[in-house]
């Protein structure tokens, strides 16, 4: 295989952040334009409306790419359960076709283990192209923390060249803005020493990782 560099990873990283933002934003420039010819005033409402909206959404974006690709500084070595939680929520309730179910009992995770259940997250929700339920769970015991992620809905949708990424299968020189989320996090959980795994039916797609718990990592 041909290794990639950081700085090959940290630019498709961007790219996967840019070609994510640029709906919102976009949506907002565009409402700008619009609020500033419309001159009735029930129109302008709802441009102003509409603003907020995207605004809103480019915000949650942005936080959830902070501690999902980013160093996430203000954040100690274990965040709070509820940070992941409240930016996943924030990303499904901009969907109405999107459902989230939690359930992880630890108060608190890693900051490998958040960063690596957000990206396995987010990978499953790109897989609910028709809407579904986004289901996530997370514990620790016998010196290992465990994450799942399931993506259920009528039609999930997987490429499987992020599946081929998460395992270690794909060749660094072919990697993409699509993959390069993939790729970050196979390599994050081999150096944590851990394990991914990854299962696809037409119905519903189940990721997994496994870390060494806190008090094992370094």
């Amino acid at each position: 295989m041909t290794a990639t560099t950081d700085i090959d990873l940290a630019a498709l990283l961007c790219s996967r952040l840019c070609h994510d933002m640029l709906s919102p934003v976009g949506a907002i420039n565009n409402g700008l334009e619009l609020y500033k010819t419309e001159k009735d005033s029930e129109m302008r409402a709802r441009c102003m409306e509409l603003l907020e909206q995207s605004a809103r959404v480019s915000a949650d974006k942005l936080m959830f790419f902070r501690l999902a690709f980013g160093a996430a500084g203000g954040f100690g070595e274990m965040v709070a359960s509820e940070e992941p939680r409240n930016l996943l929520k924030s990303l499904v309730d901009a969907n109405e076709r999107l459902e989230l179910e939690w359930a992880v009992a630890e108060p608190k995770l890693s900051k490998p283990a958040v960063k690596v259940l957000l990206n396995l997250a987010a990978i499953g929700l790109d897989a609910l192209v028709r809407g579904g339920t986004l289901a996530v769970g997370a514990e620790t015991s016998n010196g290992k923390t465990e994450i799942a992620v399931r993506a259920a809905g009528t039609k999930v949708a997987f490429d499987q060249t992020i599946g081929d990424a998460l395992e270690g299968r794909l060749d660094p020189a072919e990697l993409s803005g699509r993959t390069a989320p993939a790729h970050m996090i196979h390599l994050l959980v081999e150096k944590e020493g851990g394990t991914l795994q990854s299962a696809f039916t037409p119905d519903a797609l189940v990721l997994g990782a496994t870390l060494p718990a806190p008090e094992l990592i370094g």
